[in-house]
């Protein structure tokens, strides 16, 4: 696991969190890839981030965390980039997805987040 993640999400959250990342696609707005996400979390526009614990180098996304943080967003961490870019509807792998407009996952970010922010 990289050093920027203080705290393991457990694997039942990120398959959930996945899922849920999936519906926010389909009837929400969700932002791909590093700068897409960075720019949704400095703007504030941003629900929940994730990223995925296999970007090498790490630098791409380990300002991502904090810039959260700041912003009074909640990270989930996923274990690949494959799994990340699947469940936001890319056919490659992403370092990063932040869901924007949650659509008919609402309820699920605003949960997910409280189990997220439990970890901390």
């Amino acid at each position: 696991m990289p050093v920027y993640v203080d705290y393991d999400v457990p694997a039942d959250l990120q398959e959930r969190a996945l899922e849920t990342l999936e519906v926010a696609r389909d009837t929400g707005t969700v932002k791909k890839g590093t700068n897409e996400t960075t720019k949704a979390v400095e703007r504030g526009n941003a629900d929940i981030v994730f990223v995925a614990e296999d970007v090498s180098p790490e630098e791409i996304v380990m300002h991502l965390p904090e810039l959260a943080e700041e912003k009074g967003i909640q990270v989930v961490f996923v274990e690949t980039q494959d799994e990340l870019g699947n469940a936001a509807g890319l056919e490659v792998g992403s370092a990063a997805a932040a869901v924007v407009d949650a659509g008919d996952a609402e309820g699920d970010v605003e949960d997910i987040s409280t189990k997220i922010e439990d970890l901390q």
